[in-house]
C-alpha cells in the first residue's frame, strides 16, 4: 500500500456525465484542501452484469472514459467487481478504500449505494467515515430541464436522435472512436468519400438517421455528415457509422478515427438515383458546416 493518501471518487463513472464529473472534482478540491491525491475507482465490468447478466448499453467506451479521467489528471485504479459484490458495507470500506487505496478522502454523489445487495448508502457510508477518520464528500444532483443528468437520460436522447439534449448532459459531445473498415468505396462515385465503422456490441445505438458531425483526423477537427443505420439506398447493408469528412482527402483505412455527433438532420430516406443521393448530401454537408462552425464549445465541468 502506498504511503500516500488518497481522494477516492465512487460511483459508475459509466458515461462521465456532467453529474460524474462533478464527483471528480470534489476529489481535486481534497487535494487542494489536504493534500490527497485524487483516484477514480472504477469496476472491471458493469455491476448490473454482474447482478443481472445484463448491462446497460454504454454512453461512452472504456478506451475514451480512460482519456477523459487522464486528461483530469487523476489516477485509476480498477478492481474486479465479483471481488466487492459480496463484501459488506464495512468489509468493503475496510478492504479496499482503507487497505487497498489508502483512503484519507471519500467523494460520491447524492445517491451512492454500496454493499452487497446495495444494503448501504450515505448514512453508512459516513458513519464509517467518522470511524476511521476519513474525509467525506457527498455531491448535490447536478440537474438539467428540472431532472437530475444521468447516463439513463443520456441513452434515451441518444437512442432518439436528442443529441443536442445528450451533449448537454454529458459536457461534451457525444463521441465513439472505432476502426474504418473497408467499404464499396461507393461514396467516391457521388463526390463524397466516406469512412465505414461499426459499433462495439453494447454501446449504445444511436436512432437511425443522418447527423451533423466532428471527425478527428491526426488532433484536427473537420465537419462531417454522419449517417447511422442500414443505408437504405444500398441493400444488405449491416447497422453502421458511415461519415463523409469535409475538406480532408487521404486513407484512413485500419485507422481508428472519433466521431462526435452535433446535431440530428433527417431520417434515412431510400432515394430513386444516385442523383438524388448525391444532392441530398451536398445539402447535408452544407447544413453540417454550418453547425459545426456555429456550435458552442461544450467544455468538460
Amino acid at each position: 500500500m502506498s504511503e500516500r493518501k488518497t481522494a477516492v471518487t465512487l460511483g459508475s463513472f459509466d458515461g462521465l456525465h456532467k453529474g460524474h464529473m462533478t464527483v471528480i472534482a470534489c476529489a481535486f478540491e481534497m487535494q487542494k484542501k489536504y493534500g490527497l491525491s485524487p483516484l477514480v475507482l472504477l469496476f472491471d465490468k458493469h455491476p448490473m452484469l454482474a447482478l443481472s447478466g445484463k448491462a446497460p448499453d454504454k454512453v461512452l467506451q472504456s478506451s475514451l472514459r480512460d482519456e477523459i479521467i487522464a486528461a483530469t489528471g487523476a489516477e485509476k485504479r480498477i478492481v474486479p467487481f465479483d471481488l466487492v459484490k459480496d463484501m459488506t458495507c464495512r468489509e468493503f470500506f475496510e478492504k479496499i478504500l482503507i487497505e487497498k487505496l489508502n483512503a484519507g478522502g471519500v467523494c460520491c454523489g447524492w445517491n451512492y449505494r454500496f454493499g452487497k445487495n446495495n444494503e448501504g448508502g450515505i448514512d453508512e457510508l459516513r458513519s464509517l467515515c467518522d470511524e476511521f477518520g476519513v474525509k467525506l464528500k457527498v455531491s448535490k444532483p447536478v440537474d438539467y430541464q428540472g431532472s437530475p443528468v444521468s447516463s439513463t437520460r443520456i441513452r434515451q436522447a441518444v437512442e432518439g436522435g436528442n443529441i443536442p439534449l445528450a451533449n448537454a448532459m454529458l459536457g461534451r459531445e457525444f463521441r465513439y472512436k472505432q476502426t474504418v473498415i473497408d467499404g464499396q468505396h461507393r461514396g467516391r462515385l457521388i463526390g463524397a468519400p466516406t469512412i465505414n465503422q461499426r459499433f462495439d456490441k453494447g454501446f449504445v445505438k444511436p436512432k437511425k438517421g443522418v447527423y451533423a458531425s466532428a471527425t478527428i483526423v491526426d488532433g484536427k477537427e473537420y465537419p462531417s455528415v454522419t449517417n447511422i443505420g442500414l443505408r437504405p439506398s444500398f441493400e444488405n447493408e449491416d447497422f453502421r457509422s458511415e461519415t463523409c469528412i469535409l475538406g480532408f482527402s487521404g486513407n484512413l483505412y485500419g485507422l481508428e478515427i472519433e466521431v462526435r455527433l452535433l446535431e440530428y438532420l433527417r431520417d434515412e430516406v431510400k432515394f430513386n438515383s444516385m442523383d438524388e443521393l448525391s444532392a441530398q448530401i451536398h445539402k447535408d454537408a452544407e447544413k453540417s458546416r454550418e453547425i459545426f462552425e456555429n456550435r458552442g464549445k461544450m467544455g468538460n465541468v
